[in-house]
């Protein structure tokens, strides 16, 4: 053969071997795409769809333990430093590890069988499990709690994996006159739709981690606007129940009289999910032995046409008084409209339909009053119960000096201030003061007010923006708030101070619709949010900022 044949038939083959190359680099690069495509997207999975594909085969739950850790490394203190997460659980991937076997063999348990579940850091975990429970305070650190909390056993049983603890307003903003979002653990949380943006609290980092999927589900906790306020922030679904649907029994408290716990998902369908395996009565809880029995399978309220043929007040007076509320115009506007889409779900919309109470509950204190003695009592007796603290911190007092003696770790320049945990110290216990401010904060929020409202006009709930002062009257009724998303701010907001490191409103930062209702009245609630959110799907109108959206998904971590 000449040397030009020689040149030319190796060019050829090498040709040849190029196009085979090239081929399979394309067919790779293809399947690796499909895939993709044919994962759950991270940021917006519902429980349904992650259940799906761990029953299918395509992922395993340490799959997804391990693209969540990746996703909360990218964002939480990197990047836009969104600080969400206090801490991941060193243990999560061995209980996936185990619950994947046991899917193989025996099946599932339930709906979250294999879910990884982040908890507020109020919400008590088995220290031997790797984490701590502060409620973002450095005097609770290492702190041995005596048992899971009563919602964690349920979670456990149902197969649910803890993936780690959100950061929050320390002590559930039952500090002093601090940012929502900041704890001493935890630092400021900030919201991932615009930067520096007040995720609103307490239960920050739960909305926060929620809204940009660093986790499948949250668990947050509310005395007054604590799972309302981060779900309106964080364009997502949330509920408030009743209190004494789901156990507070180890949870850092404030009072008893209004606390609760609750999920913040992004979808209705998902918050129906976990309510349904967190509710129900636990013997550590005594407000827990009053509630309806069985629990309902809140899963069977989602239905489209809900609203139908059901009456639904809106209580202008106060409530829907920018002047009084402080909300931006642009809340109102975008009220207006959803209760046209409610009407167009065909529902009847009573309007006015004002809590005779209205004016009363703007100007009482006793709310104040009934908190303040709950918290030293509760927290005192939380303290007492816990195996070990080495902080040494055994009361509210010593609380108090602790943070004084600490200030580097607890009282930083300009989070300073503890005035709630003094004011609290100050009480004396419940005396005829503090059983009267009971009974009226019973009176204005139930009696006359949100059930005199349901009563006086036959309805079947209450509507109104989650932003303002709609958590106030459920809050001291104990009565249920469920909200999904309702809008977002215009890009010409102004722009206000709502911490020294945080702003609010800020353009493009969400804000939400809540339904309100009696006692124990989620499953209709449900149902009626359920109608509306599939209506509108406001949640898919806008995403967070891009620095602020992790990039890892499932087909980044599977096999690896």
């Amino acid at each position: 053969m000449r040397p030009s044949n020689l040149y030319f038939s190796t060019f050829v083959l090498l040709l040849a071997f190029m196009r085979v190359v090239s081929a399979g680099w394309l067919s790779t690069r293809s399947v690796k795409a499909k895939s993709r495509a044919a994962l759950p997207d991270l940021y917006e999975a519902s429980v349904a769809e992650l259940q799906a594909g761990l029953d299918a085969g395509q992922f395993t739950s340490v799959d997804l333990v391990k693209a969540y850790f990746a996703r909360i490394e990218e964002v939480n203190l990197q990047g836009p430093m969104l600080r969400a997460v206090i801490e991941t659980n060193p243990s999560a991937l061995t209980q996936a590890a185990a619950l994947d076997q046991e899917r193989k063999i025996s099946g599932k348990r339930s709906a979250l069988h294999g879910i990884p579940v982040l908890l507020k850091d109020n919400i008590a975990t088995i220290a031997s499990e790797g984490m701590n429970t502060t409620a973002g305070s450095f005097s609770l650190l290492k702190s041995i709690v005596p048992e899971d909390a009563g919602v964690v056993k349920r979670l456990r049983a149902a197969g649910a994996i803890i993936l780690g603890k959100a950061n929050l307003s320390e002590f559930a903003h039952f500090r002093g006159n601090l940012a929502s979002g900041w704890s001493g653990r935890g630092g400021q949380c900030t919201n991932a739709y615009f930067p520096h943006a007040d995720p609103c609290g307490s239960s920050s980092g739960s909305g926060v981690a929620a809204s940009i999927g660093l986790a499948a589900v949250t668990l947050g906790t509310e005395t007054d606007g604590s799972i309302t306020c981060p779900t309106d922030h964080n364009n997502l679904a949330g509920i408030k129940p009743t209190v004494g649907l789901t156990s507070r029994a180890g949870v850092v408290p404030i009072s008893e009289h209004q606390d609760t716990v609750g999920p913040l998902v992004r979808s209705m369908a998902d918050a129906a999910t976990v309510l349904s395996i967190i509710a129900g009565v636990d013997p550590n809880d005594n407000f827990t032995l009053a509630q309806p029995s069985p629990v309902p399978d809140f899963t069977k309220a989602l239905n489209k046409d809900a609203l139908k043929g059901k009456r639904i007040g809106v209580p202008r007076a106060v409530f829907l008084n920018d002047t009084i509320t402080g909300n931006d115009p642009s809340i109102n506007q975008a009220f207006e409209q959803a209760l046209d889409t409610i009407r167009s779900l065909g529902a009847t919309v009573v309007d006015p339909a004002d809590l005779p109470s209205a004016e009363q509950i703007l100007s009482s204190n006793n709310e104040n009053l009934v908190l303040d003695v709950d918290f030293k009592i509760q927290l005192n007796a939380y303290y007492a119960a816990l195996l070990a603290n080495p902080s040494g911190v055994r009361t509210l007092a010593e609380l108090i000096q602790f943070n004084n003696d600490n200030p580097t770790l607890e009282e930083p320049p300009r989070f300073e201030d503890q005035s709630e945990l003094i004011e609290s110290e100050s009480t004396n216990g419940m005396n005829s003061t503090y059983f009267q401010a009971l009974a009226t904060d019973k009176e204005l929020g139930g009696t006359n007010g949100i059930d005199a409202a349901l009563q006086q006009n036959n309805l079947d709930a209450l509507i109104l923006p989650a932003a303002g002062l709609t958590t106030v009257p459920a809050a001291i009724a104990g009565y249920p708030i469920v909200t999904v998303p309702l809008g977002f701010y215009p890009d010409n907001v102004t722009v206000g101070l709502a911490g020294p490191e945080t702003i609010y409103p800020a353009p493009g930062v969400p804000f939400g619709l809540s339904f309100l209702g009696t006692a124990f009245s989620e499953f209709d609630l449900i149902g009626f949010a359920f109608a509306y959110e599939q209506k509108t799907q406001t949640r898919l109108a806008r995403r967070a900022f891009a620095e602020a959206i992790p990039k890892t998904q499932l087909i980044d971590v599977i096999g690896k």
